[in-house]
Formats: structure tokens, C-alpha cells, sequence
């Protein structure tokens, strides 16, 4: 009797530690994006997830819930934070409620490589870690500049009188140029283009035709100025609960994509020659002039920065300047 006893509970004890054994070997993390599917960001980031996902069988997989019609975009870090979501691709300046120094992440002037040399990485995520329980695991959209578009043409850097739709990214650098900035969600813009309620918007080289921005737009300044910053981000305390093996296959997978950045310089090249196609002139000064916009936009940027983190903005300036 007690042998079958014995037996009939290592039966059930089989059963119920069998999710666990295999909970312990492989894990899926549920992820979101804070940009729309069909954005390049997004297309490339699900090719990512495949190749992850292949490879990562027994290991680890993701699962893409989707972008902001899941979970809108400006509610990415939270949720990020407080683990309703494991992973996010967003940008720094869709969740600086959290913590103002995401968005210094922009004015970033040497690759992520060399971040992850400098300590610059490690002081990023002693920030990100305390202040917003996100662990960064890295940053695989690199080498795209912002620029200014406009429906009305300029011959210097002077914004006066012109209504600029703005995101945190944008909004001390094109005030400094006298600017009146207006904040509107991504999808509003075309109407806003349309019915003159903006003038003009900042926004990476690339991804622009996504929104059909292009249609309503005449003209790209040049030089482009800071850097897209679309970075992978996780739940801290979801990294926590990851295995050893685990962590290490993420770090693996997340390295790789940094490594591909060669295709958004090919991006950058294409999608010029694709804006000059559509009929977008391009506004170039002078050298002189083009240097003084140039270092104009870094030194309102980092002035914002410092004095909106008076303890972290030197340091970060410090690390990620050139």
C-alpha cells in the first residue's frame, strides 16, 4: 500500500512540476512596439523576432502583441515599468514622464559599440534601472538623422512665425529657432499638414512615406541633427527572473542587430533619393550657417538635458559627446 501511495504521489508530482521544468528551460516574453506595424522600425524589429524565436526554441521566445493600437505610445513605458509588457521597442522620448533622461539618448554622437565600452552603457542602465525599472538591452536603429520638413520655404535657420509640430525630441531646439510648436499624435499630422494647422515637423530621414507625410510636404532642411533613438527596452524585474543561459541568449540576439547597422546607412541613402523622387527640395545653407544650426541643436539639447537632470545630464554628456 504505501508503495502504490508512493508511487500515485511521485505520479502527481510529475505532473504538476512538469510546467515548471519546462517554464525553467524555455520562456516567451510578450513584446510591444511604440511605433505603428508597417514602420520600418517595426518591420525590421519582427524579422528579429523570427530569427529570436527560431533559434531561441527551448531557450527563449517572444511573443509581439503589437503596437500602439495594443498599447498606445506615449503608455509604452509604463507599461513597461510596471510588467504588463516584458519588452518594448520605443524611443526616449515617448516615455520621459518616467524619467527625463530618456530623451538625452538622442543627442548621442558615437555608435552604441563604443557605448557599450565607454560606460556609457552601464551608467544608462544605472539610471534606467533606479528611476523607471527598465533594464536597456540595447539600441539596434542607428545612424539616422532627424530633420526639419516644411510646407513653406526658408533661406536661414530662422523659424519665427512658422507652427512646427514637435515632439520632446524636437521642441527646446526649434523654440531656440522662434518656432511656435504644436504637439499633436503622429496619426493627426497629415490633417494638420493639410489643413495648414502646422507649417512643418521634425522627423528621421526615413519614414516619412509610411505616414503619407510626404504628400503634404515641399521641402527637408539639411543637415540632419541628433539621431533616431529606437532602442530595445525590458521589464527589470522580468530580466531579474531570466536564467543565466537566457539573459545571455537575449544579450546574443540583441548584439546582432546592433551589428546590422549598416542598413540603416543604405536606408538613409534610399530614402533621400526617394523624397527628391516625390518632389521634396532640399534647403542647404552655408557652411557656416550649417555648422552654427548644426551645433546649435546639440547645445539647446544638452542645455535641456543638464537642466532637467542636474545629477545624471553631465555624466551623460560627458559619455556620449563626441
Amino acid at each position: 500500500m504505501n508503495i502504490l501511495r508512493k508511487a500515485a504521489f511521485a505520479a502527481l508530482a510529475a505532473v504538476l512540476l512538469a510546467p515548471v521544468a519546462a517554464s525553467a528551460q524555455e520562456v516567451t516574453l510578450r513584446m510591444v512596439s511604440a511605433f505603428s506595424e508597417n514602420s520600418i522600425y517595426v518591420v525590421r524589429l519582427q524579422k528579429w523576432i523570427q530569427t529570436v524565436n527560431a533559434e531561441g526554441k527551448g531557450t527563449l521566445q517572444i511573443n509581439f502583441i503589437g503596437g500602439p493600437k495594443a498599447i498606445p505610445t506615449f503608455e509604452v513605458g509604463n507599461a513597461l515599468k510596471t510588467g504588463v509588457v516584458d519588452l518594448a521597442l520605443s524611443a526616449g522620448a515617448f516615455y520621459t514622464n518616467l524619467m527625463p533622461e530618456a530623451d538625452a539618448l538622442k543627442l548621442a554622437q558615437i555608435p552604441i559599440a563604443e557605448q557599450r565600452k565607454n560606460g556609457a552603457f552601464e551608467l544608462i542602465n544605472e539610471i534606467w534601472n533606479k528611476k523607471a525599472n527598465i533594464y536597456y538591452l540595447g539600441r539596434p536603429v542607428e545612424g539616422e538623422p532627424f530633420h526639419l520638413y516644411l510646407t513653406k520655404k526658408i533661406t536661414k535657420p530662422d523659424l519665427t512665425g512658422l507652427k512646427i509640430r514637435i515632439t520632446p525630441v524636437y521642441r527646446d531646439f526649434f523654440q531656440a529657432l522662434g518656432a511656435n510648436v504644436v504637439t499633436t499624435p503622429p496619426g493627426e499630422v497629415y490633417t494638420a499638414l493639410e489643413r495648414g494647422v502646422v507649417d512643418g515637423y521634425g522627423w528621421p530621414i526615413g519614414g516619412i512615406f509610411d505616414l503619407n507625410w510626404h504628400e503634404k510636404t515641399k521641402f527637408r532642411v539639411d543637415p540632419g541633427f541628433y539621431m533616431a533613438e529606437v532602442s530595445v527596452l525590458m521589464n527589470l524585474d522580468a530580466w531579474k527572473k531570466l536564467a543565466p543561459k537566457q539573459r545571455a541568449y537575449l544579450h546574443k540576439q540583441i548584439l546582432a542587430s546592433e551589428a546590422d547597422n549598416g542598413f540603416w546607412l543604405r536606408n538613409n541613402e534610399a530614402e533621400t533619393k526617394r523624397q527628391a523622387a516625390a518632389g521634396i527640395q532640399t534647403i542647404k545653407f552655408d557652411a557656416a550657417t550649417s555648422k552654427q544650426y548644426y551645433d546649435k541643436a546639440y547645445e539647446v539639447g544638452w542645455a535641456g538635458a543638464i537642466k532637467a537632470s542636474p545629477e545624471y545630464g553631465p555624466r551623460m554628456k560627458k559619455l556620449l559627446s563626441k
